[in-house]
């Protein structure tokens, strides 16, 4: 058998060399999530982990915060500072169920969104805003005089205008979800912003039957 020639062993060589270069590890892409088993996408610090969607880029880094994100935290806080002042009135002024099942439902959602809001606002530098002062207008907020009246109130008075005055408060944050959905980016304020349209919506409609249904 004849020796191999130089040419030839560097031609060996080569396809050799190309061949596993072809096999090498390509960079990680971002997937597309499709609709076999779940995928879980780690979020961020001292938040939980979600399930991506269908169709969803997992790896793909999500958009950092915008102006209207921050609008948003930096509204909300002072608004839901707020339905927490009017439903801690509830409990001394009325004996109605359905009122008092309100104020502990709204308290028991408000609270811990207006604590993330903060922390997220202070991962940014930013504090959260003091009182309940902000300067959005169609809101919802009830004024000071608006307040002293529902905290005189008592009894089946109370029941009404508390409805009527949360009602309001209710659909300012709504409209004000509605803004975060429209221009918002960061994806936690985003979140928080569909849960505060989809259930307090709800909360809307039956808070509205109830008032209907009040004598008088």
């Amino acid at each position: 058998m004849s020796a191999k020639s130089p040419a030839r062993v560097f031609l060996v060589a080569l396809l050799a060399s190309l061949a596993l270069a072809g096999c090498a590890e390509e960079p990680e892409q971002p997937q597309a999530v499709g609709t076999g088993a779940p995928v879980i996408v780690p979020q961020g610090p001292g938040t939980s982990a979600r399930t991506a969607t269908p169709g969803e880029r997992v790896g793909e880094q999500p958009p950092g915060p915008v102006a209207a994100d921050v609008r948003f935290a930096e509204a909300m806080i002072p608004h839901h500072r707020q339905a927490l002042e009017m439903t801690g009135m509830v409990k001394d002024r009325t004996t109605n169920a359905e009122i008092r099942r309100y104020a502990e439902q709204i308290a028991v959602a408000q609270q811990p969104e207006i604590k993330l809001m903060t922390d997220w606002l202070g991962e940014l530098g930013r504090s959260a805003p003091a009182g309940h002062a902000h300067a959005q207008t169609g809101d919802g907020m009830a004024d000071e005089q608006e307040l002293n009246q529902l905290g005189a109130a008592r009894g089946a008075a109370f029941d009404r205008l508390f409805l009527t005055l949360m009602i309001r408060h209710h659909g300012g944050a709504v409209r004000m979800a509605g803004e975060e959905l429209k221009a918002g980016q960061d994806q936690r304020m985003r979140l928080m912003a569909k849960d505060v349209y989809s259930g307090q919506s709800i909360e809307i409609s039956r808070m509205r039957a109830t008032l209907d249904s009040l004598p008088g």
